[in-house]
């Protein structure tokens, strides 16, 4: 075995041991220069995205943050939803916030497929969410994220946006719907991990579509953006 396959085997083992996460942490933010740092989506350059809270510097929300965070900015002042109270751990924000389970100040706590607003929104954002939803309940409802979708639909105003991310891997079934285009995106585009040290590029989606969730590196290896509207 070469020694960068050893160093990335060992690297692999290592970030999800808790006596070396913190350290792995600090490499990561005090030596990233060293490594590139960005990756380039639909022509444009962002940072990686590097936090403690949920680890992004070893996951998929190194690349879905800021994708989705430059969206949110672009409507800054306008009438916002996200699902999922994933933005608030990171960043402050003055937006709605549509979460079923998880408690927090000014989260509505009601399911993604049933909520119903008269405020209409200018743009609807879910960051690894719509994955979870009929996939974590007991009994399981396959088509339930799909329902959830088709919910949001009601929610948005005549000229708004809703956009999407999700892992590939996780649901099948939400894997299922998305390579049979029964999704009803508008567009959709692809990133997929390249390294153990979390690095992305963006492919497209048929080269995407079959990556495992937690193979080769731990969470997810390829994530789908979609855009509706």
């Amino acid at each position: 075995m070469n020694k960068p396959k050893l160093f990335e085997i060992i690297f692999e083992s290592l970030a999800f041991h808790p006596p070396f996460d913190c350290l792995l942490f600090k490499y990561f933010e005090l030596f990233r220069s060293f490594e590139p740092h960005a990756f380039v989506f639909q022509g444009e350059t962002y940072e990686y995205f590097y936090h403690k809270y949920n680890h992004t510097w070893r996951n998929e929300r190194a690349v879905e943050i800021p994708i989705v965070k430059r969206i949110l900015d672009q409507y800054r002042g306008k009438n916002i939803l996200e699902v999922g109270n994933v933005f608030s751990h990171y960043f402050p924000i003055c937006h709605d916030v549509l979460d079923k389970y998880e408690k927090g100040e000014s989260v509505i706590n009601q399911d993604a497929a049933e909520f119903s607003s008269l405020k209409k929104y200018d743009l609807v954002v879910s960051v690894s969410t719509i994955e979870h939803i009929g996939d974590d309940e007991n009994p399981k409802q396959p088509q339930k994220s799909l329902a959830a979708l088709e919910n949001l639909k009601t929610l948005v105003s005549p000229q708004g946006k809703i956009v999407i991310t999700f892992p590939l891997g996780y649901n099948q079934e939400l894997d299922k719907m998305f390579r049979q285009e029964c999704l009803g995106l508008t567009k959709s585009f692809c990133l997929k991990r390249v390294s153990p040290f979390n690095k992305w590029q963006e492919v497209e989606c048929q080269d995407a579509s079959l990556v495992k969730y937690n193979q080769p590196y731990r969470a997810g290896n390829a994530i789908v953006l979609g855009i509706i509207g």
